[in-house]
């Protein structure tokens, strides 16, 4: 399994970005598909999730109506979408895969949110 994040760089507060997760080696349609992110000194936190069978979504409270996650199964690839964005959205931000009780993560996509 391999999963590579793309889409990252540096923005202007209340910009817009969208990452990108290509994923290899499974079929993500029998995953859960989510964006985690961790800011220098801070634990990683849980962003948004998706299963992608049933397009199901769940974000975390602080980017609720600003950030969209998606899924292209044809394209076996997931999207953040990030609207609104923040100083406080500067993070590293990883995409994961998990089913029955296997993970998997990529290397991750730099967001730096600043004027």
């Amino acid at each position: 399994v391999h999963l590579v994040e793309s889409g990252g760089g540096l923005v202007q507060p209340g910009g817009s970005l969208r990452l990108s997760c290509a994923a290899s080696g499974l079929t993500l349609s029998s995953y859960v598909m989510s964006w985690y992110r961790q800011a220098p000194g801070k634990e990683r936190e849980l962003v948004a999730s998706i299963i992608s069978a049933s397009g199901v979504t769940n974000y975390a409270d602080s980017v609720k109506g600003r950030f969209t996650i998606s899924s292209d199964n044809a394209k076996n690839t997931v999207y953040l979408h990030m609207s609104s964005l923040k100083p406080e959205d500067t993070a590293m931000y990883f995409c994961a895969a998990a089913r029955r009780g296997n993970s998997y993560w990529g290397q991750g996509t730099q967001v730096t949110v600043s004027s």
